[in-house]
């Protein structure tokens, strides 16, 4: 399956690529599009009585050297709402970090358990690969699996749109705050064995997950719930321009954007003002020459390029073809 979903605001789809794939014989109309910060303000309700709800086995995680997502077992309270072992066992609500990030004009709340940070030294940037375990559920259906994988996988967090797919806001929000492993042993079976893995689960409010749209296993407005080991992760250089993806976040906001509708106002991550972000257009600055070949040192770096106005060359066009 696949995690996939449209951003308003540019091409690129940010969904997670292997859950949820459309049901197009889905003959359900499409729900009516609601307010996003009305539609926050109500998946934040849900989500707290949620954290408030359930607890889980705290102690046990604490104890284990080398803890996986597959040891965090959550279960709901008891009726009678009292905690059961208490030295053992943790309400949510008590553990989880509460993280707050602007997406499409709303602000939205989010809430990260973080059971492991990881023992490598690198945590992925917002627009970088990773391979994960993981296991999808809803908080509202009684922590039902809509997805989950057996075998590590590699998700792009910000794909191209077209040869490659990305995943939803809140993955790149959440799996930018935990490192990779430590260390892995290649089992010699086709396995791989990781040590120290960032370890840790999220509950998202719809907004930074599919909002309106359905799937076949994932209702409209739904908020969501991941456990995931972060195992590895890769820097990205989408256009192949020599410039690393993240470096092309002219605005440092952590997201891509294009302003479509608005063409006269400035555009955040597009230099050249040609409809596509720096990070995937090989030629930034629009001065016909390709950004790879802006690297007048040959040290392999366009951004160590620096012209005569302090600027990088491959982002000032009138740093001409004839003096570059």
């Amino acid at each position: 399956m696949k995690i996939g979903k449209f951003s308003l605001l540019f091409i690129i789809l940010t969904s997670i690529v292997l859950s949820c794939s459309k049901n197009n014989n889905n003959a359900t109309a499409a729900p009516v599009l609601r307010d996003r910060t009305e539609q926050q303000a109500e998946d934040d309700i849900i989500l707290e009585d949620y954290l408030s709800s359930y607890y889980y086995n705290s102690a046990d995680l604490q104890a284990n050297p080398n803890p996986s997502m597959k040891d965090l077992v959550i279960t709901a309270l008891p009726a009678d709402g009292v905690l059961p072992d208490p030295d053992k066992n943790t309400l949510l609500i008590d553990a989880v970090e509460t993280h707050t990030t602007t997406f499409s004009d709303t602000e939205y709340k989010y809430y990260v358990l973080k059971i492991a940070q990881g023992g490598g030294e690198k945590a992925p940037h917002f627009c970088d690969q990773v391979r994960v375990l993981y296991q999808g559920f809803l908080p509202n259906d009684d922590n039902k699996v809509f997805d989950e994988s057996p075998n590590p996988t590699d998700f792009y967090l910000i794909g191209d749109g077209v040869n490659t797919q990305g995943v939803i806001t809140g993955w790149r929000k959440v799996l930018t705050e935990f490192n990779m492993a430590a260390s892995y042993t290649d089992n010699g079976d086709g396995t791989v064995t990781y040590t120290n893995p960032g370890v840790g689960a999220m509950f998202l409010p719809s907004g930074l997950a599919y909002f309106s749209e359905y799937t076949s296993n994932i209702p409209p407005y739904a908020v969501l719930a991941f456990k995931f080991d972060l195992l590895e992760t890769s820097v990205m250089d989408h256009d192949n321009d020599g410039v690393p993806s993240y470096l092309e976040d002219l605005n440092s906001d952590n997201e891509f954007v294009v302003d479509y509708e608005n063409r006269d106002s400035t555009t955040d991550d597009d230099t050249d003002g040609d409809g596509t972000p720096d990070f995937l257009d090989a030629d930034d600055d629009g001065d016909g020459v390709l950004t790879i070949n802006e690297d007048t040192n040959n040290d392999g770096d366009p951004t160590n390029d620096i012209g005569a106005n302090g600027i990088p060359k491959y982002l000032d066009a009138t740093e001409t073809a004839s003096n570059k």
